[in-house]
């Protein structure tokens, strides 16, 4: 089993870039989810109420990131302008951020359809991963997300129209030989890393945002496909959430192995 696919979203619900390789800090993916966009007041915005934030790219540059969008000229954000603390939350975790450049505020409020801001993580996330005191990005919830692409493919065959893993907007992708066998892994190695299964992934209608036009599936899928067959415990899942052991770079092509899961089938 190898990874197939990797994916850092510099921005919150912004688009992913594809990469060959990338650093794996205990924080998540190098520059992964290290801008959030906000409401004027810290509340933060995702495609969830904003669709066509996916559109919105993202060229990473030293010290920041080139903002583009389709009938924009693109903008600039660099990380030496954002120096001013807000308070911010993701979810119920309440931190501080910087905000810093007001003319990509006002870039992104007309791009976006709204008035925002955009918050830069720091050089250090004052953010604690579960209470653990262990730094965490904008992310969710978890530090990676990994998507098994055998579970794709008997997704689509539930479909009429076929999604994408960007539809999921994992981390990692990898070629398990089941469809759903993640839902049974503790603990797995992509190349030299070791990562903790935290649990699986929920999802929402975020998933129902087509990649390509930002905009959502008019008959909801794949959601309601996975209201109906993938009801777990934890909710509607697609997908696991990852805690990484150790840091290092991780490459496409790498071997991914099963090292222990819950009913010992690796």
């Amino acid at each position: 089993m190898r990874l197939t696919q990797m994916f850092v979203h510099p921005m919150k619900s912004g688009r992913g870039i594809e990469y060959a390789s990338a650093y794996a800090a205990m924080q998540g993916l190098l520059h992964d989810r290290e801008w959030l966009v906000t409401t004027p007041d810290g509340r933060f915005l995702t495609a969830r109420d904003y669709p066509g934030m996916v559109r919105i790219e993202m060229d990473l540059i030293p010290g920041g990131m080139l903002l583009k969008a389709q009938g924009r000229n693109p903008i600039m954000a660099m990380t030496q302008v954002y120096k001013h603390a807000v308070a911010t939350a993701v979810w119920k975790d309440e931190f501080t951020a910087y905000h810093g450049d007001t003319a990509v505020d006002a870039w992104l409020s007309e791009t976006i359809g709204t008035p925002c801001q955009l918050l830069w993580l720091g050089m250090k996330s004052t953010r604690a991963f579960k209470g653990s005191g262990q730094a965490l990005s904008f992310a969710d919830g978890y530090p990676f997300l990994l998507v098994n692409h055998a579970s794709l493919n008997a997704l689509n065959a539930e479909l009429a129209s076929p999604v994408t893993t960007r539809h999921f907007r994992p981390n990692f992708v990898v070629d398990a030989e089941a469809p759903y066998e993640e839902d049974d892994w503790l603990v797995v190695r992509i190349g030299e890393l070791i990562f903790d299964v935290a649990k699986p992934c929920t999802r929402c209608q975020l998933t129902t945002v087509n990649p390509e036009n930002g905009q959502f599936a008019n008959d909801n899928e794949p959601m309601r496909t996975l209201i109906r067959t993938r009801q777990l415990p934890e909710g509607i899942c697609f997908g696991v959430n990852l805690v990484a052991r150790n840091e290092g770079l991780v490459q496409v092509g790498d071997e991914f192995e099963v090292l222990e899961s819950r009913y010992g089938f690796e």
